[in-house]
């Protein structure tokens, strides 16, 4: 299985240490608060079947990227494989890796359960309070993957 996903471990595109699927990955979600950030306007400009379709979409997306890293790291041998060659202790990097890991499941939790509890939400008028912490929670996890892939990759 692995030979049919051999160019996820060639050479990546960034110029770091990175195997493609992880510049990959870092790319996807470091565009994605952008891509959330245009479901959200569609949604202030009152185009709400856009809004909901893009959220998603957008959503599952997050989801298959997510299985794809999944699959790479778990393959590749994981953090401590990656950890090799970096200028980094390797238990900074590894808290921040934690941090990174909560941030994204809360945010991953809370973005799905907004999706599948919103007639609920609108009804009680909580549901753009949740999309903003949904939104937060997405720049997070953004931010702090980028972090975990410049302590791995770049120092």
């Amino acid at each position: 299985m692995a030979s049919d996903f051999g160019y996820m471990f060639g050479a990546g595109f960034f110029g770091t240490r990175a195997p493609f699927f992880m510049d990959l990955v870092t790319l996807i979600v470091s565009l994605l608060p952008f891509l959330v950030a245009i479901a959200i306007s569609f949604a202030r400009n009152k185009h709400y079947k856009v809004h909901a379709y893009l959220q998603i979409f957008i959503f599952a997306f997050s989801v298959i990227v997510l299985t794809y890293f999944e699959y790479g790291v778990r393959v590749s041998g994981g953090f401590n494989t990656f950890m090799q060659g970096s200028g980094v202790s390797h238990d900074y990097a590894f808290i921040v890796l934690i941090f990174h890991i909560i941030v994204s499941v809360i945010a991953l939790i809370v973005w799905g359960s907004t999706i599948f509890r919103v007639k609920k939400q609108l009804q009680s008028g909580k549901h753009r309070k949740a999309g903003l912490v949904t939104f937060g929670g997405v720049i997070l996890t953004s931010l702090t993957g980028i972090w975990v892939y410049f302590l791995m990759f770049v120092y």
